[in-house]
């Protein structure tokens, strides 16, 4: 997929860039070429070599090799979870990120990067571009972190549990002892989990050792390369902990000002090229994941009666209503995307749902 993706870059950045309104401005003034490296919380897989690596060629390719990005697994350049904090102080002049990880400083940072009241991957491309999401987010992590940032990646649906026991109603979560992140670590131990939080690397083996009862991690594609399938029974859907998400590519601001006005262009219009790109990407591993894990006879699949569901959005819901009260920009940007909610709502009375005809 990626030399497919490679070989084809300028005609359909060029048609990518109309497409989404942006322009493909002629370099009327070209700074001189940067080497620039990028911190990242990712240790390896999908989201550095989908997402980080296809980036940065992508802006090497669009600025004619005036850019040049180097990308760095996790902990190379600072802390895996503060990315953020490197690029600010200038120890890397780009990050690739997920904005959640920022929980500790601004909660915000869920309804950028996705949480269980959020939008569905399909919906994330419309509130960006159509609504004015990325600029919403832009001028968030401008006023709140001080630098430039810009959409890049557009997340699955994730499977809700690998788990060592069926839930099916809130019945079955009570006391269930289960690893999760970001808002949904709040939310679920409100509906009566408990809730442990890990680095990545520990999720494996604290699901084999039965450390606890049931894991989230991504979607089918994800999670069948990391092989959670092999040592829990049960697999949990649909993902109301986490509809989608998106990742975010950061920049020094002071490295970003030595750009050419031209090529800033072209690092956003590869920002929404990667949002287009891993849509496709990952929702091909999805199908195919979830077909082998159908198809493979190794696991029992388990779907979320109705009333879990219900009880799951009415306990997100409550949760934002008070960030929202104690916070002036998630309350804004909660307000924003709920305002967008409600407008696609109509979607489904004159858009059948996708895989439905």
């Amino acid at each position: 997929m990626l030399s497919n993706f490679k070989k084809s870059i300028k005609a359909v950045a060029l048609g990518t860039a109309f497409a989404f309104g942006v322009a493909m401005l002629p370099a009327v003034s070209k700074a001189e070429p940067v080497e620039w490296s990028m911190a990242t919380p990712w240790s390896g897989g999908h989201w550095i070599d989908v997402g980080a690596k296809q980036f940065a060629e992508l802006v090497e390719t669009l600025t004619e090799g005036r850019v040049k990005i180097n990308v760095f697994p996790a902990g190379t350049l600072g802390s895996a979870l503060k990315v953020t904090e490197s690029v600010q102080t200038g120890v890397a002049e780009v990050g690739h990120n997920w904005p959640a990880y920022d929980w500790g400083i601004d909660r915000t940072g869920v309804i950028f990067g996705g949480w269980a009241g959020g939008l569905t991957p399909e919906e994330y491309l419309l509130w960006l571009y159509n609504e004015g999401g990325a600029e919403l987010w832009k001028e968030w992590r401008m006023e709140l972190s001080d630098v430039v940032a810009i959409p890049c990646g557009v997340l699955e649906t994730e499977i809700f549990l690998h788990s060592h026991k069926p839930v099916r109603t809130l019945e079955d979560y009570q006391g269930m002892k289960v690893r999760t992140s970001g808002a949904w670590a709040e939310i679920a131990a409100n509906m009566g989990a408990s809730t442990v939080i890990m680095p990545g690397s520990e999720v494996f083996s604290a699901l084999e050792r039965k450390v606890v009862d049931g894991i989230e991690w991504g979607g089918p594609g994800i999670n069948t390369s990391a092989g959670f399938h092999k040592v829990a029974k049960y697999i949990v859907t649909p993902g109301v902990h986490q509809p989608s998400g998106a990742h975010e590519c950061m920049f020094n601001k002071d490295a970003w000002a030595k750009l050419s006005e031209h090529d800033q262009n072209m690092i956003e219009v590869a920002g929404r090229l990667m949002t287009l790109n891993t849509f496709l990407a990952y929702a091909k591993d999805d199908i195919d994941g979830f077909a082998f894990f159908q198809q493979a006879g190794e696991n029992e699949m388990v779907v979320l009666d109705p009333s879990f569901i219900s009880a799951a959005k009415e306990a997100s819901d409550a949760w934002a209503a008070q960030q929202a009260k104690e916070n002036d920009w998630f309350k804004r940007a909660y307000e924003h995307q709920s305002a967008f909610q409600k407008k696609v709502g109509d979607w489904q009375k004159f858009r059948l749902p996708i895989g439905n005809n």
